[in-house]
């Protein structure tokens, strides 16, 4: 279980994004040599939590709770067999593209170790936006992405730290629950009847999907 990539992305004007600029940093590229991570500051304020990757709508994308996302080689090369082109380290705008780690089956609140320092706690599954969509010029691609259900998954920093291409990842604490990434993802997206298991994670669970599970119950009950 390692790293393939860490992945940074620039500022870039393009036409299909909603920002109020025009200019999105989804499209990441494989960085060089060591990048540091470390908690951002809340959503609408902090952007990426690493250091020299942009994150433009920080209305929707960046903050402490979405701070690293991370993406399954092993995810991307079945999209690729699927979309018949190649997909490189970086195409979701993942920030981390790993190896040897179900990313969508782990667990939020899962802690991960990434090489001697940063220690990573899972909080959700990426949602898909329109700027996305706009990126993989792909028919259809937001249906597409929700019904594959496997969404890679964004962390907090819990331990700040410095990392690079070929660090370990071990994984480190798994809580007792079994709200996995792509449990919370298919409740939030298209099978809202799951969201009341999603309260088994509790705090550790993004606070935009813990309220959209605590307002279900409250409704329609558990």
């Amino acid at each position: 279980m390692k790293l393939l990539s860490v992945n940074l992305g620039r500022a870039k004007s393009v036409p299909y994004t909603d920002h109020p600029r025009g200019v999105t940093g989804i499209d990441k590229r494989p960085a060089d040599g060591p990048v540091r991570v470390a908690a951002p500051g809340p959503k609408g304020v902090g952007a990426s939590g690493l250091a020299g990757d942009a994150v433009c709508d920080t209305r929707h994308h960046g903050g402490d709770d979405q701070a690293v996302y991370a993406m399954a080689r092993e995810d991307l090369d079945a999209w690729e067999h699927e979309l018949g082109r190649p997909l490189a380290d970086g195409s979701f705008g993942e920030n981390l593209t790993t190896t040897g780690l179900d990313v969508s089956g782990a667990l939020i609140g899962e802690r991960w170790r990434v090489g001697p320092d940063l220690l990573l706690e899972v909080t959700s599954g990426r949602i898909p936006c329109r700027t996305f969509q706009g990126h993989m010029g792909e028919e259809r691609w937001m249906k597409r992405f929700m019904e594959k259900a496997a969404p890679g998954a964004y962390f907090r920093v819990v331990e700040p730290g410095e990392i690079r291409a070929g660090d370990a990842v071990r994984i480190v604490h798994r809580p007792e629950h079994d709200v996995t990434v792509a449990l919370q993802f298919r409740a939030v997206t298209t099978r809202r009847e799951l969201l009341p298991r999603l309260l088994a994670a509790g705090e550790a669970l993004h606070p935009d999907a813990l309220a959209q599970a605590r307002k279900y119950v409250a409704r329609y009950g558990g």
